[in-house]
């Protein structure tokens, strides 16, 4: 029997609701807004439309931010689509 703790779970059961499918990752991320310091996250697995990130706490996270992942040299504009635990699931507001 396969398993899955609860935050994978939450990653694994929202599937049914994205526009595209998500591949795995683990790549660092920060979370930037206000033009203050960010709050670091993981991104868990993402796709052209969103991704979902693990994080300390979702707690002070705003609806809208910018996601910077450094290692790709990358910043995406990001909508809060959910919030569980220490998992937020975003979509990418600057899709074409």
């Amino acid at each position: 029997m396969l398993a899955i703790d609860s935050e994978h779970f939450w990653c694994l059961t929202m599937s049914e609701h994205r526009a595209q499918l998500r591949h795995r990752a683990l790549k660092a991320g920060v979370i930037t807004f206000n033009q203050a310091g960010g709050i670091s996250c993981t991104l868990r697995n993402v796709s052209t439309t969103g991704a979902c990130l693990e994080v300390e706490s979702p707690l002070g996270i705003p609806a809208t931010f910018d996601l910077v992942v450094e290692s790709d040299h990358v910043t995406r504009p990001c909508r809060v689509v959910w919030r569980h635990e220490h998992r937020i699931g975003v979509e990418f507001t600057d899709r074409p």
